[in-house]
This record gives structure tokens, sequence and C-alpha cells, in this order.
């Protein structure tokens, strides 16, 4: 079965460009929300998470806050 995958970023943040390089280069499909863009989006992240910065990136519904790969490979085999 596929992740389901979501990453939510801004367009200035390099971690999230290293997030998205990691998922590509592992060959994990993910949705792309630029909070930056969407305000909406953006304020449903902070009331789902309580967390402002970017990335965050959610993984079958568990929440992953910064780039952190071993934490991306441990929900995907999970």
């Amino acid at each position: 079965m596929k992740p389901q995958i979501t990453v939510y970023s801004t367009n200035t943040c390099p971690y999230c460009d290293m997030m998205k390089s990691f998922l590509q280069q592992n060959e994990l499909a993910y949705t792309e929300v630029n909070v930056q863009a969407d305000a909406i989006a953006a304020q449903k992240l902070v009331e789902t998470t309580g967390q402002m910065g970017v990335p965050q990136t959610n993984i079958n519904g568990q929440w992953v806050l910064g780039f952190d790969p071993d934490r991306v490979l441990e929900l995907v085999k999970a």
C-alpha cells in the first residue's frame, strides 16, 4: 500500500526543499501544500499541529516536523 504523504511548505524554506528532494530520491509520491500561498491551509495546519514551522509532513495521519528522513522512512515502512 502506498503511503499518503502531504508536505506543507513555503517558497523560501531550504528544509522544505530537502524534504521534497528526499521523497523524490526515495520514489515516494507526495502532495505539496504551499502554506505561504494558502492562508486557510496555513491556519488549519497550526490548529492541527500547534506548530508554525515548516516543513511539516503528514504520512498516513502521522506528523513529521522539520526535515527528519529517519522518521519518514520509519512511517512509510510501518
